[in-house]
């Protein structure tokens, strides 16, 4: 286990959530990554050095991917795959599922925090980063849901939030 005080983790939506759902290429989504990766670097001059991240879809494998990148600059770095459940991946779209394998397979660390799924393991997963973490990386858009939970449970608990608001509108 990474020192709380050196660890970063991430929460953020989901493709559903996300004005430009799967289009990765769509403008927003792109400045979304590059505003991760600035986050991301900023925590690591700021002294972090393990981030852990929660694997869903969307933000989270965006996070991971930027995390990996810098690993690659700067090995002390290492990531944390927070795992809410085995099957977590299981419906994923294949080149989704595929994706996830990879950068699992890339993670430092690999923690399952439910032995199987039930209706409180994403939340569980959430609880997990946070309490392991005393930065939290949030890119978010206000609404109500797992994101704002993990926000909301992130200030409760004292960590840092670095907001990166969900751009709903393209340029």
């Amino acid at each position: 286990m990474r020192a709380k005080q050196i660890s970063c983790c991430f929460t953020g939506h989901r493709p559903a959530k996300l004005p430009w759902n799967n289009a990765e290429s769509d403008e927003r989504c792109t400045a979304l990554k590059r505003r991760i990766a600035d986050a991301v670097e900023a925590a690591y001059d700021d002294g972090f050095r393990h981030f852990i991240c929660g694997m869903a879809q969307g933000c989270d494998l965006y996070f991971c991917e930027s995390v990996l990148r810098l690993r690659a600059l700067h090995p002390e770095v290492t990531v944390e795959a927070a795992i809410p459940c085995p099957t977590q991946a299981d419906a994923w779209p294949h080149d989704q599922r595929e994706r996830y394998a990879r950068l699992l397979d890339a993670c430092d660390y690999e923690t399952m925090v439910s032995a199987r799924y039930t209706s409180f393991c994403m939340q569980r997963r959430d609880r997990y980063m946070v309490d392991h973490a005393s930065l939290l990386i949030a890119a978010f858009d206000g609404t109500p849901g797992g994101t704002r939970y993990t926000v909301e449970y992130a200030l409760r608990r004292g960590l840092t939030v670095v907001d990166l608001p969900i751009v709903l509108e393209s340029t």
